[in-house]
């Protein structure tokens, strides 16, 4: 029988030599100088105490020791920013998270914020909303930048990465890792927003905030509860449930 044309090109790159060093070598160095280029001129111009060189190595940092996407980036994110660095109010990362919600790309949109708000509050001689807009830009590079070139330094091993059983199994447990991660997040945020007090605990040497029970917030509480039956027993799209629950916390807002 006749294989067809795209199973024979499949079965050919997967069947290829990998590329040689030469070429790791030349995306490497060509991706280095792409991402540190401009961090590295930011760093030398404000210096690395500034607000903006922080950034710019710790959204870097962010950016290799996170996995599993948008989510578990966000816990990390969200503990250095209010605990670590005092940039924002714990209150302030759930504002931030409602309005990525409202919007494509929540994990830019959050990064953003953060970086805008930290330098804004901490301009270091520039106007407020220079210095705002400059840690906007240096975060979403520090971020995304090193997306881009671990994609290509990896991308031509991707196909014979799948098909070693070691390795799927290694990922695995990253995955179910991941799942832990982003309940710890949802669990973080459901606290701050559904309580209107909060305690912080340090079991493990870490900040974790505890909701005080008595301070359950009726409203925030009905719209969780509606929006989660919806969705799970009425199949609502999450699109509809996300833009009537921001209508429904602004008319809240407005008349209480």
């Amino acid at each position: 029988a006749e294989v067809p044309a795209a199973a024979s090109d499949h079965a050919e790159r997967v069947g290829s030599p990998p590329p040689g060093p030469g070429r790791a070598v030349r995306v490497l160095a060509a991706g280095l100088l792409a991402w540190w280029g401009p961090l590295a001129l930011v760093i030398g111009l404000r210096g690395a105490d500034d607000v903006l060189a922080r950034e710019a190595l710790f959204f870097s940092q962010a950016a290799l020791v996170t996995f599993g996407g948008a989510y578990a980036v966000l816990a990390y994110v969200d503990r250095a920013a209010v605990s670590g660095f005092g940039w924002l109010a714990p209150g302030e990362m759930v504002t931030g998270l409602g309005l990525a919600e409202t919007t494509p790309g929540p994990l830019i949109i959050v990064a953003e914020f953060v970086g805008f708000l930290a330098a804004y509050r901490d301009p270091g001689g520039l106007p407020p909303a220079v210095a705002g807009a400059l840690g906007a830009a240096v975060t979403v590079w520090a971020t995304f930048a090193p997306s881009f070139l671990l994609i290509l330094l990896g991308a031509p091993f991707v196909e014979r990465l799948r098909g070693n059983r070691r390795l799927t199994g290694a990922l695995s447990a990253v995955t179910a890792a991941v799942v832990g991660v982003i309940a710890n997040l949802a669990v973080a945020f459901a606290a701050r927003t559904l309580f209107g007090r909060t305690v912080v605990v340090r079991p493990f040497g870490a900040d974790v905030a505890l909701p005080v029970p008595g301070s359950l917030e009726p409203f925030p509480a009905a719209v969780a509860l509606v929006a989660f039956l919806g969705m799970w027993r009425r199949r609502w799209n999450v699109v509809p449930v996300v833009l009537a629950s921001g209508a429904a916390g602004w008319l809240w807002s407005v008349l209480r």
